[in-house]
């Protein structure tokens, strides 16, 4: 509130004349219309004002099944993203409702496809979305940033495949058939999440050597390698871990499916699905899906060029985020502050703090959702990439809380890249379903210090939930849970490859730094389906006396645990703590703990 102004000194007037106020409006007029765009979407309506809605950019491809040679196109960008792992080129394919025939998307990275229908079965191939791994000679286990979401596939010869890795959702889907989740010739995969989706035949992972499966239905699932995880699934197998490994939960706790974007008529909307509760089988397939659709005028438009500045007085106004495929720079961090933000991203839409600042901030407020976004750090040390609420956050969140999903973390491997912790989460009741928190252990920028990053995951808030939570490489601790009830469904990691000797790992008197430790002052905390695997490739004699670290309570429990030493390189003394047979030191045998305590 500003002190009003003084009073000015009493001055004679002069009313111009007719021709001067003529003068005067024309020179208005012209300003106005000279008046700059918000980075050429939209026009403000006044100085403030930012206008929402407008195209999705060059990087957005819309298909019609009227649309000469989708083939032609879809395998254009195949060709120029199958091997571009550490490429800038993003892409999203979008299918309007209708039926395709005769189609083979063939998904290379940092491509997504999606139909554009409320229900996956609007929108049908006659064909197949394919992932394989041909460009590695038959290894799947670098299959990285892709997504499939909100289609219905006839696969050609009754199957589909999906031979994919880390980070490469497969959400929404119906597959009238089966599902094949390795490569041709079953060399080795390395995934992956499937969740909102009907399987109609058989799951065959094969080779795969870990999966979660969330809120789905499936004819059937034939194998396990090292832990298959369930939570919500109609017809997955029976809880048998550790032989064969599966770890099947009945339902999910709390979940929440990821916004997508859809046209209702001609006018493109979000749709924002409501929270679950105890949820079983998919979201959609009985009437109409429950949740809010918001019209694409309420997004602000989000592309490469523009400011945080920009984006930031957008999320003041009231809009939402919507970022198009691409490479977004920001020289200060995005703050999201507004309940109930939406913040989604298309065909992987990249953020890179370039100053050391936090990428992406989320106030402690109610229901904000994060979606589709992969964060990858920048050359000058970033304390925090992803924040959800600040230090000391202690609202409640339960009945509407934040959610992140396929929200990625990249440090390295694109270039040099440094942070202290990937993402912190302050703010309670947080969901945080299927993430990839990465250190790069291969690519550009890749080594002990320089993609230096200590930590990938730390929990402060309380009754936090992952589902889904895929961690790998860092200095110290991958995961580390400092706050109460916290809850984990599936948890993947591979200890920091290029450790350079014992000493460099050494935490005080305890060989090397856990997988994932709860700290000693928790009381409450459990977890189901968790594994952890050493590749210590610089120096195999290093050993790990641990991969999991907990506090022993009642309320500190761990179901279904497991350590592997890939190759022999390294080795684990005991599973968690002091509990658990060491891994053999020669062989890839997991050792396996069935429940803890």
């Amino acid at each position: 509130m500003h002190a009003p102004p003084t009073a000015p000194p009493r001055r004679r007037i002069r009313i111009p004349g007719p021709a001067v106020i003529a003068a005067l409006a024309v020179a208005l007029l012209a300003s106005a219309l000279a008046a700059p765009t918000a980075h050429g979407q939209g026009t403000h309506r006044n100085a403030q004002e930012i206008v929402g809605g407008g195209d999705l950019g060059p990087n957005v491809l819309v298909f019609d099944p009227s649309t000469p040679d989708i083939q032609g196109k879809v395998d254009e960008i195949f060709e120029r993203q199958e091997s571009a792992q550490f490429g800038d080129g993003r892409y999203a394919l979008f299918f309007k409702p209708g039926t395709y025939d005769n189609i083979n998307a063939q998904l290379g990275f940092y491509t997504s496809i999606a139909g554009l229908g409320l229900s996956p079965d609007d929108t049908t191939f006659n064909g197949d979305v394919t992932v394989d791994a041909g460009w590695f000679n038959g290894n799947a286990t670098q299959n990285f940033w892709r997504s499939a979401e909100n289609l219905a596939l006839n696969p050609v010869n009754g199957t589909d495949r999906w031979a994919v890795s880390q980070a490469a959702p497969f959400r929404r889907m119906h597959v009238r058939g089966g599902l094949n989740l390795a490569p041709d010739g079953y060399g080795w995969a390395s995934g992956g999440y499937i969740a909102d989706s009907r399987i109609d035949g058989q799951v065959a992972p094969y080779s795969q050597q870990q999966w979660y499966t969330r809120d789905s239905s499936v004819g059937g699932w034939n194998n396990a390698v090292w832990n298959m995880t369930f939570s919500g699934v109609e017809g997955a197998p029976a809880q048998s871990f550790p032989n064969p490994p599966y770890t099947t939960l009945d339902t999910t706790p709390v979940s929440r499916e990821k916004p997508f974007l859809y046209l209702d008529g001609d006018a493109y909307k979000v749709f924002v699905p409501a929270k679950r509760t105890n949820a079983r089988g998919t979201s959609w397939g009985n009437g109409t899906p429950q949740g809010d659709s918001i019209p694409l005028e309420r997004f602000y438009v989000v592309k490469p060029g523009t400011t945080a500045e920009t984006i930031n007085a957008a999320v003041a106004q009231g809009l939402h985020l919507l970022f198009t495929p691409g490479i977004h720079h920001v020289d200060r961090t995005i703050d999201i502050d507004r309940a109930d933000t939406v913040v989604l991203g298309l065909g992987l839409a990249t953020i890179v703090p370039d100053n050391g600042v936090t990428a992406i901030r989320v106030g402690d407020v109610d229901g904000v959702k994060l979606a589709g976004l992969l964060v990858d750090a920048g050359p000058t040390n970033s304390d925090t990439l992803v924040e959800v609420g600040p230090a000391g956050a202690s609202a409640r969140h339960a009945d509407n809380p934040t959610s992140l999903q396929d929200v990625f973390v990249r440090v390295g491997g694109a270039g040099a890249g440094r942070t202290t912790t990937g993402m912190v989460i302050n703010s309670n009741d947080t969901i945080v379903d299927h993430t990839w928190i990465w250190r790069a252990d291969h690519g550009e920028g890749v080594g002990w210090e320089t993609n230096r990053a200590d930590h990938g995951l730390q929990v402060n808030g309380d009754d936090v939930l992952a589902t889904g939570l895929f961690v790998e490489h860092f200095n110290k601790y991958d995961v580390r849970w400092s706050g109460e009830n916290g809850r984990t469904i599936f948890f993947q990691n591979e200890k920091a490859y290029d450790a350079p000797d014992q000493a460099a790992i050494q935490n005080g008197e305890i060989k090397g730094f856990a997988a994932y430790k709860v700290d000693d002052s928790v009381n409450n905390h459990e977890g189901w389906g968790m594994g952890s695997y050493c590749y210590f490739n610089v120096d195999p004699t290093i050993r790990q006396d641990h991969g999991f670290q907990a506090p022993v309570k009642p309320g500190v429990k761990f179901h279904d645990l497991l350590v592997v030493s890939l190759g022999g390189k390294g080795q684990y003394e005991h599973v968690i703590n002091g509990t658990g047979s060491p891994t053999s030191g020669s062989d890839t045998i997991p050792s396996q703990v069935v429940s803890f305590p």
